[in-house]
């Protein structure tokens, strides 16, 4: 079995000053160091998916309140949001079918 990442054996390792070397998908150049990690574009996306549920929100409450008239803006904004979400959610179902496929794997 090969190692398509280059983490074990010769071609990867460990770096006791970086911890795990930089992959190189599909063989090619490794991965630039300064991009975000996953963490910090999955954190950046849940910011956005939020601010635009609150958004959301503040448009009912102002089309309710009568400080707003445009139900189309408002509809706009909702289905922003919930797109949004979904996408999201779809995003965390991959992430636990990858973990369930990880837990499966025998050492």
């Amino acid at each position: 079995m090969s190692d398509p990442l280059g983490l074990i054996g010769g071609a990867g390792g460990i770096n006791p000053l970086h911890g795990a070397r930089p992959a190189t998908p599909g063989g090619g150049q490794p991965v630039d160091p300064s991009a975000p990690s996953f963490k910090d574009l999955l954190l950046e996306n849940l910011n956005q998916v939020n601010k635009l549920q609150q958004d959301a929100t503040a448009a009912i409450e102002d089309l309710q309140t009568g400080r707003r008239d445009d139900v189309e803006g408002v509809l706009m904004a909702t289905q922003k949001a919930d797109t949004a979400f979904r996408m999201l959610l779809q995003v965390r179902n991959r992430v636990v079918e990858a973990y369930d496929e990880l837990k499966q794997i025998r050492v």
